[in-house]
């Protein structure tokens, strides 16, 4: 099967012009099939506070009432998501900007009222991917940018942005030998997280195990190789976590940051 990159930005890319320049234009040269899903930024809650619209969180989650509804989907799907098509084709990169929506590519479950009532937030599973539309706009040499909104009922729903990049993989991963590139502010996973030189550059499931078990990985971490694991498990080929200064690098065989395999 051809190799297929997944790779997912964050606020720390997003929100810097010039790392965004640049990490774009190394995207653009990657002479592969790939898809890029951005997060938000920080541009949200500084458009939202123009507009009076209050930003509120739980646990660091962000509440998705209907009024930042109607604000993240102007800012992500709109703003942000347009700015990087805008540079990806001055880059001869044909790029497209989609939201969930758009083709029904990603239809999503509204998150149930629980302890906390999340408000318009979208869960998502590999089954929830439109895969056929996808593999096609693929082999045309279009490059979907996915901005992180999927919709459900006639909603559209925030969803986080990497889940969505999950479950693009996974879906994917019947049609090509996917690797999942998840953009981090470190140049990988650390062994020690008092030294940025640590770097754990092949982590297999027992290797994971093993460290898990002696506490050496930094809380912050956990989710995305929790993640990981999963994606794996679940057919992806492959999974990278590293700094996005090294994209070139960890899109090919000799990488920079950690590469995630079973074995």
């Amino acid at each position: 099967m051809n190799k297929l990159y997944i790779i997912k930005i964050g606020g720390n890319v997003l929100d810097d012009e010039k790392s965004l320049k640049s990490f774009l234009k190394d995207f653009a040269s990657i002479q592969a099939p790939k898809i890029l899903i951005h997060g938000g930024g920080k541009i949200a809650t500084k458009l939202g506070d123009q507009l009076g619209i209050e930003s509120h969180y739980t646990k660091g989650r962000r509440i998705t009432d209907a009024k930042t509804l109607d604000l993240v989907t102007m800012v992500y799907g709109g703003l942000v998501n347009k700015q990087i098509v805008a540079q990806l084709q001055a880059h001869h990169c044909n790029a497209m900007g989609v939201t969930g929506a758009d083709g029904n590519l990603i239809k999503a479950i509204k998150r149930p009222v629980g302890e906390v009532d999340f408000g318009f937030v979208g869960d998502v599973t590999p089954e929830s991917v439109n895969s056929t539309l996808l593999y096609f706009l693929l082999k045309q040499n279009v490059i979907p940018v996915f901005a992180p909104l999927t919709h459900s009922n006639g909603d559209m729903l925030n969803t986080n942005a990497d889940t969505i990049a999950s479950v693009l993989a996974i879906s994917l991963s019947k049609h090509f030998d996917v690797r999942l590139i998840f953009c981090f502010e470190k140049q990988g996973v650390l062994a020690d997280v008092n030294k940025e030189d640590s770097v754990i550059r092949n982590l297999t499931e027992p290797l994971y195990q093993e460290l898990l078990a002696k506490g050496s990985f930094h809380d912050g971490i956990l989710p995305k190789l929790e993640n990981s694991f999963q994606a794996i498990h679940a057919g992806v080929k492959e999974v990278l976590i590293g700094e996005h200064t090294h994209l070139i690098a960890n899109t090919g065989y000799d990488t920079k940051g950690t590469l995630i395999t079973l074995a």
